[in-house]
């Protein structure tokens, strides 16, 4: 069992942004915390929102409400970040793995009875995606990859990120020692300059919250842990699903040239795009919340009328 302290609802939760769209699911022995918004119409199709490594479904508090005008949104967070449980294993728990994640996302759905047409992934969120359509898990009619990281690290990063990440998680003190140094303020907003973004004071308070808990720093560190984009990549040529990438030039965490590496190993026939924002970082969505969701249903209607 992990003892990490958590997020609690009753406390951190209520100042939580839509905290009147969130419920609690069980789903493949954890408690996920989603945020829901209803169809605005008995045909409106389903969209599911994928925050990436370190986030939550906050990185999602604008793009949201405005996509559910036009969709149900369902919008989670991962497990072991924001207030879906750290599985008891802690960061070791092989349920923070890329299959993990999209088995564990998979059996949320199942448990929601949701059928999801457009599925949106950010950064991680996006290799979740296009694990879950490779696997057979969902059957969505798009994917649309926001910064999506869909390759591995090149060269001497590449070669030493995993072991570092993988040797860290091994050490239970980590954690803990990231959450109490990251009370600083100073802390947040330096790991928010490095992506390249320049979010609003709401998003900046809401990412200090995260990262001062122990149990979001364990899932993210054994997310990136156990991440293995190496065979992710092997299998795009297979992926069957339609993927739609949005890139923004001034990212500073995922290479924008990785979306042009990423358009060759697509079968043609799927004829996937780039949208580039010119200019946002990493947090692009949260920068530029109305002009990425007027880009998401652009994207969806071309592929529905298409």
């Amino acid at each position: 069992m992990n003892d990490l302290a958590a997020l609690d609802w009753e406390r951190e939760g209520l100042r939580w942004p839509h905290r009147e769209r969130s419920r609690f699911v069980q789903a493949a022995g954890l408690r996920w915390h989603v945020q829901h918004w209803p169809a605005p119409s008995a045909t409106a199709p389903t969209a599911l929102l994928l925050h990436g490594t370190g986030a939550s479904t906050h990185s999602w508090r604008q793009v949201a409400p405005l996509l559910a005008g036009h969709m149900q949104v369902i919008s989670v967070d991962l497990p072991g970040h924001a207030f879906t449980q750290l599985p008891a294993e802690g960061s070791s728990s092989p349920q923070l793995s890329l299959p993990g994640m999209a088995q564990g996302v998979q059996a949320l759905l199942k448990a929601m009875e949701a059928h999801v047409h457009l599925m949106v992934g950010h950064s991680a969120g996006a290799a979740v995606a296009v694990r879950m359509a490779l696997d057979g898990m969902a059957g969505p009619r798009l994917i649309v990859s926001i910064n999506g990281a869909l390759l591995p690290l090149h060269g001497l990063a590449g070669q030493l990120f995993a072991p570092a990440a993988r040797l860290m998680a091994g050490m239970s003190w980590i954690p803990r020692l990231f959450a109490y140094q990251a009370r600083d303020r100073a802390v947040t907003e330096r790991l928010l300059q490095s992506t390249g973004s320049r979010i609003d004071e709401e998003g900046t308070a809401l990412y200090a919250l995260l990262v001062a808990s122990p149990s979001h720093a364990a899932a993210a560190l054994g997310m990136m842990a156990q991440w293995d984009l190496h065979a992710l990549a092997e299998r795009l040529p297979r992926l069957r699903v339609p993927l739609d990438l949005i890139v923004a030039t001034g990212d500073k965490t995922v290479r924008p040239e990785q979306a042009e590496q990423v358009l060759p190993r697509l079968d043609p026939s799927l004829q996937a795009s780039i949208s580039k924002f010119e200019g946002l970082g990493h947090l692009s969505h949260e920068e530029q919340p109305a002009r990425t969701t007027e880009l998401l249903l652009e994207l969806y209607h071309r592929r529905l009328n298409g």
